[in-house]
């Protein structure tokens, strides 16, 4: 998800992201399985700096670390753990266990890549201070703060199909993966979607299906629509295809306001087994603006 970004100021109430858009392109992904397939791969096991190489290498994106540079990733991993937990308790007054099962499984660092500059940052992974951080034309990798909040307040369940808005890193939908049945992911930078693609199967992720495309139009093809859909850049307004792709019983998480101004919402959407859809004003945040049709004003509309 990734075009998150918040204020430090903000980080009482949601810290720092970023987010983006979206422009069509492959079919559905076929149907998956009943709960998240188990995950395979280098990190379903030992995930060492050798896995870790090994899996940078088979996503296209080559990349040495050192033993101690590694060492230290994981080291930090534990305290960022504990932080994530403390922090989503505070919010909800208690951590979801399968956030934060999704949390401990990934390894963070894997995700940590400017794709401009095609260059790994795995170093950076798990800072004391969570922070978004740059990945190239424009995007970020979200800080963890900010994704658990999210994730938590999406409440995703095992069965569920879910559409987000703004691939970016990758991140957010490979977090998702371990929760739910299957994943569909929209990104708008044709070069960075592109090379994200890449990234799931080193890790054993089979259940997200990836495309280029205009986010605004969500994926239709998905048969049945969606249970639960998480937008990941600032909309001036919900864009209908996606209440209308969201299944009865649903819920639309999507940030609300004006371009690169303050004083932008998160927004909780729940749509009733009637299709009577409610909304709830959530906490403040700044995300960079959904592109696309959305940018077209009232013409995106039709």
């Amino acid at each position: 998800m990734d075009r998150r970004t918040f204020s430090a100021a903000m980080l009482a109430t949601l810290p720092a992201w970023s987010a983006r858009a979206q422009t069509p392109s492959a079919p559905a992904a076929p149907s998956a399985p009943s709960a998240p397939p188990a995950a395979t791969g280098p990190a379903a096991s030992a995930w060492t700096r050798e896995a870790y190489i090994a899996a940078m290498q088979q996503s296209g994106r080559p990349h040495d670390i050192s033993a101690a540079a590694f060492e230290s990733i994981q080291k930090r991993k534990k305290g960022a753990l504990e932080q994530i937990e403390r922090y989503l308790a505070q919010r909800f007054g208690k951590a979801d266990p399968a956030v934060l099962k999704a949390f401990a499984e990934l390894p963070r660092e894997y995700y940590h890549y400017h794709y401009a500059d095609k260059r790994a940052l795995g170093g950076d992974a798990y800072e004391s201070e969570a922070k978004p951080w740059a990945i190239g034309y424009g995007s970020a990798l979200s800080d963890y703060l900010g994704q658990a909040y999210m994730t938590q307040a999406l409440a995703p369940k095992a069965t569920d199909t879910v559409l987000e808005i703004g691939t970016g890193s990758g991140f957010q939908s490979s977090l998702l993966s371990r929760i739910v049945r299957n994943v569909h992911s929209i990104e708008i930078i044709e070069p960075l979607g592109k090379a994200v693609a890449n990234i799931y199967k080193p890790l054993g992720i089979s259940n997200v299906a990836t495309r280029v495309g205009d986010g605004f139009f969500g994926w239709p093809e998905v048969e049945g629509g969606f249970d639960s859909i998480i937008v990941t850049c600032a909309a001036q307004f919900v864009p209908p295809a996606l209440f209308k792709q969201l299944k009865a019983g649903g819920r639309l998480l999507i940030p609300i306001g004006q371009p690169f101004k303050r004083g932008q919402f998160l927004f909780i959407y729940n749509k009733d087994a009637d299709g009577k859809v409610t909304s709830r004003k959530d906490v403040g945040v700044f995300f960079i603006p959904m592109t696309g049709a959305m940018m077209k004003g009232e013409a995106g509309k039709t």
